[in-house]
């Protein structure tokens, strides 16, 4: 609760011109608005992008910013969620990703078969996860990337606690008939593959 005290004054001196306090709140929420916008768009250069023009639309707009309740990482996280939402719209297809880029670099084991065995899981998680509509992406990756509580999701997608609670149960639903599916063809090809 401190911190959401503490961006209060950091967003009011924000706000009455002081660039000093929005680099701070800046450094608090740059990381995890990449880390989203990154998992939404599966490209670093993308995720980039999108981070900054968060960043410029919110300095552009911080006297305008009105709590109500909202915190400040919930309005980064609708102005995110806009911008990614635009960028799909601009390519009118969903990104395919190369899946060695979505690997985090700490999938090491001591054992060659684990390994194999833990990057197999992961990209066939990812692929799953790719297929489900943005809204479900969006609830997966601030649930486990972000590790938000379902009351700080159902702030930032603009839904009830009991609302949030629903959709994780049937996307959690959905992502095992995707994964199912994705099974599917391995196990039809057989062992001739």
């Amino acid at each position: 609760m401190s911190e959401q005290l503490d961006d209060i004054q950091l967003i009011e001196d924000a706000g009455n011109g002081d660039n000093e306090a929005f680099g701070l709140l800046y450094e608090r929420y740059v990381r995890k608005i990449y880390n989203y916008i990154y998992y939404r768009t599966g490209n670093i250069n993308e995720a980039e992008d999108l981070t900054a023009k968060v960043f410029q639309r919110a300095f552009r707009h911080i006297e305008s910013y009105d709590q109500r309740g909202v915190p400040f990482s919930a309005w980064l996280y609708r102005i995110a969620h806009n911008l990614v939402a635009n960028w799909y719209r601009d390519r009118s297809r969903k990104k395919e990703v190369a899946l060695d880029d979505q690997l985090p670099s700490s999938f090491h084991f001591d054992f060659p078969e684990s390994s194999l065995e833990k990057s197999e899981e992961s990209e066939k998680m990812i692929k799953a996860i790719r297929r489900l509509p943005p809204e479900r992406q969006q609830l997966i990756i601030l649930k486990f990337v972000e590790g938000l509580s379902n009351s700080e999701i159902g702030l930032i997608m603009r839904k009830s606690e009991g609302a949030i609670k629903s959709l994780y149960h049937r996307t959690l639903e959905s992502l095992r008939k995707e994964i199912e599916k994705i099974d599917q063809p391995k196990k039809s090809k057989g062992k001739n593959t």
